[in-house]
């Protein structure tokens, strides 16, 4: 079974979210918005099919990547979610919460040995070309 199939997002911590965004659209161009942004691109093996990576900055006080006291959080596209937390207890992995499904994928929250919070996604189908379920 296929685990991890790429890198969904990178997420962060920092003072002034609104001002960092700035930074990066001023100095690396960026192009964000309070969501910060997202990196389209496309499969290697059938270019047709459009995937997304997000990068987003989050307030230091957020609860979004609770337990975790760290500062950081990253997004793994994967496949089978259901499936590849079965296995995850199975190995007495941490799992945060349940899975949660919305109209663009289901999310779970893991933890790793150091308490690093890790968000497992899988995506809905992805678009082609057509924006047709890929």
């Amino acid at each position: 079974m296929k685990k991890v199939t790429g890198l969904g997002g990178v997420f962060f911590k920092c003072d002034n979210p609104q001002g960092m965004n700035e930074w990066y659209v001023k100095n690396l161009g960026l192009p964000t918005s309070q969501y910060g942004t997202t990196f389209e691109w496309r499969h290697t093996d059938n270019p047709s099919i459009k995937g997304a990576t997000a990068w987003c900055t989050f307030p230091q006080d957020t609860k979004y990547f609770n337990p975790s006291a760290k500062p950081f959080m990253i997004n793994y596209r994967v496949e089978n979610i259901v499936a590849l937390v079965d296995e995850l207890k199975k190995e007495n992995v941490t799992i945060v919460d349940e899975i949660a499904e919305y109209d663009y994928g289901k999310f779970v929250h893991i933890l790793d040995p150091e308490g690093n919070i890790i968000e497992l996604w899988e995506p809905t189908d992805e678009l082609d070309e057509d924006n047709e379920a890929g």
